[in-house]
């Protein structure tokens, strides 16, 4: 918004200065207002109080904390409402500097133990993420109301506190001091937060009791705190969850865009996707408006391969609705198009996007990463570029490199064997290494480390006790390592402490109906047609020079048994039935919910070259395209 005078008014008596100032004000002009207000030789505390508070309700914090400063140098004592209309800048323009200022002003006129503006100060440094100075001002207060608590908590979640957050709300309770609608819609983001869905429950329940159900803050804040469950969704109760969301937009609860985005974004996180699309649709349905991060949320759920026609009409849906041009909407699509295995349209998408920012560039290299252009993602084991580009961030753009680059050069090194270079760079990172060790420990697994893998696998048990992922490889290791005692004691640790593994499974489409399969799968009524084709298949394969790699079987079986084991892996199931219904095809889709297993891997191309097809995987990672028994990775 610009301030753009039209008039000048030069020579005025300072009383009739003074009330068209104030006219000018009633009217909402402010560009005349502050030319005006320059001309007003002693200008008095409450119209500098009006014009302060103008500008920052308009969405000009700067433009009144200019006008604040030149108060000081004109002398004027501000006063409480100066003051407070200038702490509300602060906190709309989360200038930290000027807080700090502004709150040695209050403490030097004498305003240090008034309850409002303590208020506005506590708000003000969670504004501007200080949570020392806030804590401060929160102890210091002689009297503390609902605001003062509510402000203090608010402040915590600000700063990435949730925890705290709650805690500070519990001793508000025992204070005797009841909680609002506002407090309770500001602590719901820390059960999001902390996906607690024990605080959530209790805090769902002082809604009921209090009444506060149909405030629209309130019900937004619990869908989005069940959605964010994402422990409490996996464990079965996600249908519960949906059904408190269905209570609230049949009740009369006034539910509002942000209502729909948090239980849509919950579907997708949950891997409900036809559901986050029927609400999608009954969003519209119900007179609400799909925004920018509704589309953001819902484009996930068209994840599959069978799904690129629901992300085209969503694309169409944000061209019609003019959101295309939101980076975040745009992104969105890139990922989605390149998941579907379409990297030509999300290339089309980014070519397109005006205002691309650092997410959408990496975005696009991931997609291009994820197809196997090493060149164009800069990403194919290319460690000496990856090295040099990680050592340009510093010196030559002055940005510190935060723990996503640091990872990303561990994935690097790990990827194209320089486990011990790895290793030494984690041990070198300023910031507590998480995603690091994985990327070690995958990498581990491929060039047989088994010490590294071991220290690597503990030190992310610490991180992510109940990711079973990490037990698995750790398992997977000792396997190949033929260290059957230890593999057991992992296998064992996982069933002592409740966690089970992700049971593989291969997706294929034919005639539009997803077929899926699982090892050993016998439930396809051509499931006979499909061994008996890979056992002819295999021969050809054999003379072609394929060799089964039994490391990848984790059983401690003989020879034979393994390479059987190895022909039901899921993938090649679903391949072989895709190869069987080709019906003049020239390719087949599948699609893995894991890791694509390494000898399937091989054996998949010697199968697209004896076929004479191209058989694209997309396993949890990314997209392999097999053609003439190569394969883009």
């Amino acid at each position: 918004m610009k301030l753009i005078p039209t008039k000048v008014h030069t020579n005025l008596p300072p009383h009739i200065s003074q009330k068209l100032f104030k006219l000018y004000l009633n009217s909402r002009d402010l560009g005349n207002s502050r030319q005006l207000f320059n001309k007003i030789a002693e200008p008095d505390p409450r119209s500098s109080t009006l014009l302060i508070s103008v500008f920052t309700k308009k969405g000009l914090p700067q433009e009144s904390l200019k006008l604040y400063a030149e108060l000081q140098r004109w002398n004027v004592k501000p006063d409480e409402l100066v003051l407070l209309s200038a702490i509300k800048a602060c906190a709309a323009s989360a200038d930290l500097i000027k807080a700090k200022e502004i709150h040695e002003d209050a403490i030097r006129y004498g305003f240090c133990s008034d309850l409002v503006l303590g208020n506005a100060l506590i708000d003000m440094y969670g504004k501007c993420r200080f949570l020392v100075g806030a804590r401060k001002v929160f102890d210091e207060l002689p009297t503390k109301d609902v605001i003062s608590w509510t402000s203090i908590s608010t402040c915590y979640v600000y700063c990435g506190f949730p925890r705290e957050a709650l805690q500070v709300i519990r001793e508000m309770g025992s204070t005797g001091m009841r909680s609002n609608s506002i407090t309770v819609s500001s602590i719901l983001p820390a059960s999001s937060a902390l996906k607690d869905q024990s605080s959530g429950r209790e805090i769902h329940g002082f809604v009921v009791r209090n009444g506060m159900g149909e405030n629209v803050f309130v019900s937004s804040g619990l869908v989005d705190m069940y959605a964010s469950c994402l422990t409490h969704f996996s464990n079965g109760g996600f249908e519960n969850e949906l059904s408190i969301f269905h209570q609230m937009s049949t009740a009369r609860v006034k539910l509002n865009s942000a209502s729909w985005n948090a239980v849509i974004s919950g579907c997708t996180q949950n891997g409900r996707n036809e559901r986050a699309l029927e609400l999608f649709v009954q969003m519209q349905d119900s007179g609400y408006k799909p925004n920018h991060i509704t589309v953001s949320s819902v484009l996930p759920a068209c994840l599959n391969l069978e799904s690129l026609r629901g992300g085209k009409e969503i694309h169409g849906y944000s061209f019609r609705h003019q959101i295309i041009g939101d980076v975040t909407v745009g992104t969105a699509l890139i990922f989605t198009y390149a998941k579907c295995g379409n990297l030509e349209l999300s290339q089309r998408v980014f070519d397109r996007l005006s205002g691309r920012d650092t997410i959408a560039w990496n975005t696009m290299i991931m997609a291009n990463s994820m197809h196997g252009n090493g060149k164009e993602a800069l990403h194919s084991q290319l460690v000496e570029e990856g090295s040099l580009i990680f050592n340009s961030t510093s010196r030559d753009y002055f940005i510190e490199p935060d723990a996503d680059h640091y990872s990303c050069l561990v994935d690097i090194f790990s990827r194209a064997g320089y486990l011990d270079e790895a290793y030494d760079l984690i041990q070198k990172m300023p910031m507590e290494p998480t995603a690091s060790w994985g990327a070690l420990l995958g990498s581990c697994r491929v060039y047989k480390n088994v010490e590294l893998g071991r220290m690597a696998a503990h030190k992310l048990f610490e991180i992510e006790p109940n990711n079973a992922g990490n037990y698995v490889l750790l398992s997977n290791i000792f396997v190949n390592a033929k260290l059957w005692g230890e593999a057991s004691q992992i296998r064992k640790l996982m069933r002592d402490k409740g966690i089970m593994k992700v049971p593989g499974c291969s997706w294929v489409q034919v005639k539009n109906r997803v077929h899926n399969f699982v090892v050993g799968d016998k439930k396809n009524d051509r499931s006979d047609q499909i061994y008996r084709f890979l056992d002819e298949l295999g021969e050809k394969m054999r003379l072609a020079g394929y060799s089964p790699d039994t490391d990848f079987v984790l059983q401690d079986v003989d020879q034979e048994e393994k390479e059987e084991v190895l022909c039901n892996h899921s993938e090649r199931l679903a391949v072989a039935f895709g190869i069987l219904n080709l019906n003049g095809g020239s390719s087949v889709k599948v699609l893995k919910n894991l890791r694509i297993c390494g000898d399937c891997h091989s054996a998949i191309k010697f199968m697209s070259k004896i076929v004479g097809i191209q058989i694209t995987v997309r396993d949890s990672l990314r997209f392999h395209h097999f053609r003439c028994g190569l394969c883009s990775l």
